[in-house]
């Protein structure tokens, strides 16, 4: 059989009839390590581990026959390291340029669990801040044309790697002070002392930093696809300065209760593409990043060009998420045709005073969420309630953001929160419909325009702004209306302009504004019969802060309700008093 196939590759084949006779030929030669390895030596073949003695038995460390085989594809120019069906054990692995790791199906690699087998400490990054460390599970820096495709499982194994972090921090709980007596926090701390360090230390200083599971550092043409990844100790999978990279069709599976263990964290990076995957772990299910604080500001490379579609999560902190480590920057990322079931919160950007850097160009749309368990949508520079400081390179800035198409249930509907400093500027929010406890809140932000929104809050008002600047208001409702609750609160808002909306029967306040900022509020076009009181002014607001169709009209006095301002429902056009 071996003469059969080894006079086909004499043969001037087509490219795909040959990919097909070496993959073949593979199952047919499973038994004859040499044959296997004398056949598909060159470059585009295939190297199978065992034929450099990995024992497929899941006791045995194929640490060093998974070296040998990378070697050799490398030697060769370059191919697929094959790991056929079976249980193999191994501690890191160390990718090279133009190679592939192809897990087949019924194949489970576990790496170790050992953490002297991370050692030496290699080049990293961790939380967004370079350092040395344990080396990441599947490892590469300064690569091109890489994969990581397959059927079959990767097991990272991370129980003992959380329960020492676990009883690290509880001794810091009671104690106050970290515990740094292991070999490996003092290998970190020998390593370590020269590096730019952000503003936070707390972490760092643990000096015990859990390896992510994939880390590709300043790469390109990178690819994984297909495979099931669990267990990872920290991030999943966390490509660094990497440009081109496609995820595809990935299954993450980390238990909910295993700290810090994303799934898809694409930290400074350019051309991401990530599909089709299906995500549920302990922390967020996909986060973008580009670093923290100082060192990330000073390298500045942002994350742009990202696309997300087609993923569905089950668990995590949140769906999609960007930052709160963003001092590089994001720009130009969509999210689209996702599923979000039983995670902490939908879509969530955050970043905080300090961290710098400006998220812009974001869209997110055809998103279903159930069981959110906060806020289906969070756009928050306040992440670490940090105190005010004067605008500098260190004030994070969030603008051009645009969400659609969204719908679903959750605790609350969503939270907006600019800082004083630094308001949100130019947010869209349209076509949403969310069943939720409270609604939504505005603070700190300009030029905001909500279209076609429908909240069904439980207490609360359905949309409440405060401290806000431009804000257009179209085609907004809520289906369960509150008594003793208004549906629109706006306070201390500087041109606001509601139109086109709906109050349905049984509405008591639809409109309530307040606060002596309040100015420029200019109401038209509505039907607002099914509410007691279509607008209701309080005692602090200026006199003509609002404005309504047909003829102009104040209220009797200050604070009185303005139900008279638009007894007719707020029909007909804006005229002048």
């Amino acid at each position: 059989m071996s003469l059969f196939f080894a006079r086909l590759k004499a043969i001037a084949l087509p490219p795909m009839v040959s990919a097909l006779v070496a993959v073949f030929g593979l199952g047919v030669l499973a038994g004859g390590q040499s044959a296997c390895t004398q056949s598909f030596g060159k470059s585009g073949s295939f190297y199978d581990v065992r034929a450099y003695g990995a024992l497929p038995d899941g006791k045995t460390k194929s640490t060093a026959a998974i070296r040998k085989a990378i070697e050799a594809a490398v030697a060769g120019g370059g191919g697929t390291i094959l790991f056929p069906a079976g249980q193999y054990l191994t501690g890191p692995i160390h990718m090279k340029s133009n190679v592939t790791l192809f897990i087949d199906a019924g194949a489970v690699v576990r790496f170790s669990t050992d953490f002297d087998d991370y050692l030496p400490m290699v080049s990293s990054h961790w939380e967004g801040t370079e350092v040395t460390n344990f080396s990441p599970l599947i490892y590469g820096d300064k690569l091109e044309n890489i994969a990581i495709h397959g059927r079959g499982i990767l097991d990272g194994q991370g129980q003992p790697w959380w329960d020492y972090f676990k009883a690290l921090k509880a001794d810091h709980a009671k104690t106050g002070v970290w515990k740094k007596d292991s070999k490996w926090q003092l290998e970190f701390a020998k390593l370590n002392q020269k590096i730019p360090l952000p503003d936070d230390t707390q972490r760092l200083d643990m000096g015990f930093l859990r390896p992510p599971f994939i880390q590709f550092i300043d790469s390109r043409n990178v690819s994984i696809r297909d495979v099931t990844i669990r267990n990872s100790p920290f991030w999943t999978i966390n490509p660094v300065f990497c440009d081109d990279v496609t995820i595809a069709g990935v299954t993450i599976d980390n238990p909910d209760n295993a700290p810090n263990t994303d799934g898809i964290d694409p930290e400074s990076c350019k051309n991401v593409h990530i599909s089709d995957c299906h995500i549920s772990v302990g922390d967020d299910c996909v986060c973008i990043k580009s670093g923290r604080d100082e060192p990330a500001r000073r390298i500045g490379r942002p994350a742009e060009n990202h696309t997300i579609t087609n993923c569905t999560m089950l668990r995590g902190h949140g769906g999609v998420v960007i930052g709160s480590e963003m001092s590089g920057g994001a720009k130009n990322i969509a999210v689209s045709n996702c599923v979000f079931d039983g995670t902490d919160r939908g879509i969530r950007i955050k970043s905080t005073r300090g961290r710098g850097g400006t998220v812009e160009n974001v869209r997110v749309s055809n998103i279903a969420m159930t069981h959110i368990r906060e806020e289906a949508i969070t756009l928050d520079l306040f992440y670490t309630n940090a105190p005010p400081e004067p605008v500098s390179p260190r004030t994070p800035h969030f603008r051009e953001i645009h969400l659609s198409a969204i719908s679903g249930d959750a605790e609350k509907a969503g939270v907006l929160f600019g800082l004083e400093e630094s308001p949100l500027e130019g947010i869209t929010l349209s076509d949403i419909a969310l069943s939720t406890k409270k609604g939504l809140t505005i603070k700190n932000a300009k030029n905001v325009d909500l279209r076609g929104v429908r909240i069904d809050a439980e207490t609360g008002p359905a949309i409440s702004a405060e401290r806000t600047e431009n804000l257009q208001l179209s085609d907004v409702k809520t289906l369960a209306p509150r008594r003793g609750t208004p549906v629109i609160l706006l306070s201390n808002v500087n041109r606001g302009y509601l139109r086109g909306s709906f109050a349905v029967a049984g509405t008591d306040v639809f409109l309530q504004v307040t606060g002596p900022g309040s100015t420029g509020i200019v109401v038209e076009d509505n039907q607002l019969l099914g509410a007691s009181v279509p607008i209701m002014v309080a005692a602090d607001t200026k006199e003509g802060a609002v404005l309504t169709a047909g003829s102009i009209r104040r209220p009797s006095r200050p604070g009185a309700s303005t139900a008279e301002l638009a007894q007719d429902g707020s029909t007909g056009s804006l005229s002048a008093p």
